[in-house]
């Protein structure tokens, strides 16, 4: 038995391993702090440390390999009763390679965040790579543990594999896909699209609007048919908007928009709120050489010509109004057709009541002989 036992080995050929030899070998045992691997044509185990299963720190060794893995490894330590073997140098020996040339090329590399630390995330790429807090996203992030676990997109920034350095940015990669977006979208929108978009800041001067990627500006005054006195009144940042386009300028990078134009006009229907002879309340808007415009609902104007501002004659509408002053009118005329309303203050007035001139009892009934008779008396004396 012991013979055949010999001869077998005699015909396998038995393997001498040196520092810095490549191995490969199957895991067969996983302790807590090391891995068992067994290295074909070896007499001797090979051992994997914690420390070196990952660039990545582990409490576990089970957290980086399992049972039956096949891996790819380099010694690092020859012992009288095994081999002292190490994954994670040949790992960071294709991972640098790897990323040099990503690096060349300005190209992303996709890992999943493995990690969150004070200051910023860890990512495993082979080598351990760090994305500082300032590089994470485009905006401050509050609440970095979000991100863990999380597969994203990363911009090599520096790259020192002597020094072991591997800085990562995923804002970068958001803010290059945002420019691009908007160089796609400011050559395609034009004058007149209606887009869906997000209010993402709110001024006092009016609201941005992002619409797929881009931010246009829709001014205080293309916010609604009523007056405003700033944008908060009507918007929130987050709510969902329909904007018209109004103008595109690409060397400028700038878009206005309209929510107002979407809406529907202030005179659509005006035949149904007013009706001819009609009072209502409005506010004098703007005072001209021929009459008064007053607002009688929000975007809706009527002349009141100055012949029926009043009952008396007048030379100007300064006489009698101002502007912002509040007044009752009475419904002309009305055509939607050609958002015209004519009104009149003065069919509101009391009607001028003349006075009578009473004479005095003993000067009623006179007789024209009694006038003649006087006269005739003077021409005596």
């Amino acid at each position: 038995m012991v013979e055949n036992t010999n001869e077998t080995m005699n015909e396998i050929e038995v393997q001498s391993f040196e520092i810095g030899d490549y191995v490969s070998g199957v895991v067969t045992k996983v302790e807590e702090k090391q891995v068992v691997v067994e290295i074909p044509n070896s007499k001797l185990d090979g051992i994997i440390p914690i420390s070196e299963l990952t660039a990545l720190h582990i409490e576990k060794a089970e957290d980086a390999v399992n049972i039956g893995d096949e891996l790819t490894l380099v010694v690092t330590k020859v012992e009288d009763e095994a081999l002292i073997l190490s994954k994670r140098r040949v790992d960071a020996e294709k991972a640098w390679e790897h990323l040099a040339d990503k690096f060349a090329k300005s190209e992303y590399i996709e890992a999943t965040v493995n990690d969150v630390v004070k200051g910023g995330l860890v990512i495993d790429v082979g080598v351990r790579g760090f994305v500082p807090a300032s590089l994470v996203d485009d905006h401050f992030v509050e609440d970095l543990s979000t991100y863990k676990g999380k597969l994203m997109e990363f911009k090599i920034v520096e790259l020192d594999q002597e020094k072991n350095r591997l800085i990562l940015s995923h804002r970068d990669v958001v803010k290059e896909e945002k420019e691009k977006n908007k160089r796609e979208l400011l050559s395609n929108i034009k004058e007149g699209d209606v887009r869906e978009g997000t209010v993402e800041r709110i001024t006092d001067f009016g609201a941005f609007i992002n619409i797929g990627g881009v931010d246009g500006l829709v001014h205080i005054s293309q916010l609604s048919f009523n007056h405003v006195n700033h944008p908060s009144e009507v918007v929130n940042v987050g709510d969902k908007v329909t904007v018209k386009v109004l103008s595109v300028d690409p060397e400028r990078d700038r878009i206005s928009l309209s929510i107002k134009d979407t809406l529907p006009g202030p005179w659509e229907g005006i035949s149904e709120k007013l009706k001819v002879g009609s009072v209502i309340e409005g506010t004098v808007k703007r005072l001209v050489s021929f009459g008064a415009f007053v607002e009688v609902l929000p975007g809706v104007e009527g002349l009141v010509h100055i012949s029926q501002i009043s009952q008396k004659h007048i030379n100007t509408p300064h006489e009698v109004l101002k502007e912002g002053e509040t007044v009752k009118v009475k419904v002309l005329d009305l055509n939607e057709a050609e958002n015209r309303l004519s009104l009149s203050m003065k069919e509101l007035e009391e009607p001028e009541v003349k006075e009578k001139v009473e004479l005095p009892q003993e000067e009623r009934g006179f007789q024209l002989g009694d006038v003649i008779g006087d006269q005739l008396k003077k021409l005596k004396l």
